[in-house]
């Protein structure tokens, strides 16, 4: 309901890309009432926070709305597009992904120091890792609206499809030293690599190509839509219980389907109907999404050396960013031809979304947790208010230059 009011509103009166109105309606009430709450009025906040915690915003997006929205991208991702850049966007949605959560790690112990917040170096590599990954949810759709030169659009959203799941591995890597449960060896980070990451690509293959033989046998759109919502729902439950990646099990999937599937197994009424019916989804589940991340405005712990660390982690982030793409770029120029303003558009365009704050909700609770969801969200605001919407006038003021 207050998605589609929020919606509504930002139509009629603010005008901004869907998402971003929703979002920042979503932070401007919960602000007010938190405001409200300092006033007397602690009643209407309580209700609010108490309503929000009732939602696990981890479980509702990394076990629920993420498996649609992968797939749901990953959709009208053109194959041969991605296969003429897969060297550049596995370099970037792995070493990339490593070499930004060192970056920002070692970055952020410093930071945390300066501003006097006493946080284990560890923490600070789990911070790195959870912000690292680009959200694709949060990227593709203002990447379609931004005018990007199309080879340059397939290198960001491929990177950020595959990123997640990467970025997921080392935080779980890390997450198993902060707890502590297991000898964490470099044998069996690169078996949890190949479980999680090279595993949900097999996986995601297998359950394509079983979806794909059973869209061609039949012809009726409403018992093929309905095939791949239980592609999607029942295979990620089961990547989940075979412990393989189920993000990039989706983003195969569904890469699978939107380009074998849609060549060979539909005819053009249910592609006509498969693209309407998770265009929608896409856009429904998008709304839902970003009116939670505003709202999170009230479970967050505000104190003055978080905000001074979270807005000095704003320009560290870039900069990891900046380096752990200029890197790859600047050496595969050697041998491949890239749009101009490549780095540049690809730093900026590196939204961070959900996915990093639902991982931040993750940690156990605790003093930890508190500052690095509040210095997580912080950076997320920033990511998906300034640079989502300044990225166009970036892409066009490079096209005319």
């Amino acid at each position: 309901s207050l998605a589609a009011i929020f919606s509504y509103i930002n139509f009629r009166f603010i005008k901004l890309p869907t998402t971003i109105g929703i979002m920042l309606i979503a932070m401007l009430i919960s602000v007010s009432l938190v405001v409200l709450g300092h006033f007397g009025f602690e009643g209407i906040q309580n209700k609010a926070t108490a309503a929000l915690e009732g939602i696990d915003f981890n479980k509702a997006l990394m076990h629920g709305m993420l498996s649609f929205l992968l797939f749901s991208g990953a959709l009208h991702v053109n194959l041969e597009d991605l296969a003429k850049h897969k060297w550049i966007i596995s370099i970037l949605a792995t070493f990339g992904v490593v070499l930004s959560t060192f970056i920002v790690g070692g970055s952020a112990w410093i930071v945390f120091w300066v501003v006097g917040i006493k946080l284990p170096f560890i923490y600070c590599l789990l911070f790195g890792s959870l912000i690292a990954p680009t959200d694709p949810i949060a990227v593709i759709g203002i990447l379609k609206k931004a005018g990007v030169p199309k080879s340059l659009e397939t290198k960001i959203t491929g990177e950020s499809l595959f990123n997640d799941g990467v970025a997921v591995v080392v935080f779980l890597v890390i997450m198993g030293i902060v707890a502590g449960g297991h000898d964490v060896t470099a044998g069996h980070i690169i078996l949890l690599f190949v479980e999680e990451a090279l595993g949900g690509m097999f996986f995601g293959f297998v359950i394509g190509w079983l979806a794909y033989l059973m869209l061609k046998s039949v012809d009726n759109y409403q018992v093929e839509v309905l095939l791949t919502l239980a592609l999607v729902m029942g295979g990620y439950s089961l990547a989940h219980a075979i412990h393989v990646s189920g993000p990039i099990a989706m983003v195969v999937a569904g890469i699978f389907i939107g380009n074998r599937g849609r060549l060979f197994a539909m005819s053009e009424k249910t592609r006509e109907h498969l693209d309407s019916f998770w265009e929608l989804m896409d856009e429904i589940l998008n709304a839902v999404l970003f009116l939670l991340i505003g709202l999170e405005v009230l479970v967050l712990t505000i104190k003055g050396s978080y905000l001074i660390a979270g807005l000095t982690m704003i320009p560290v982030v870039l900069f990891a960013r900046f380096i752990s793409v200029g890197l790859p770029v600047t050496f595969m120029r050697r041998i491949r031809d890239f749009s101009p303003n490549a780095i540049k558009i690809m730093t900026w365009g590196g939204l961070r979304g959900g996915i990093s704050v639902a991982l931040a909700l993750s940690i156990p609770s605790g003093p930890e947790r508190e500052v690095l969801l509040t210095v997580t969200y912080i950076i997320v605001v920033f990511s998906i208010l300034v640079q989502g919407l300044t990225i166009e006038r970036l892409v066009t003021s490079t096209k005319l230059k």
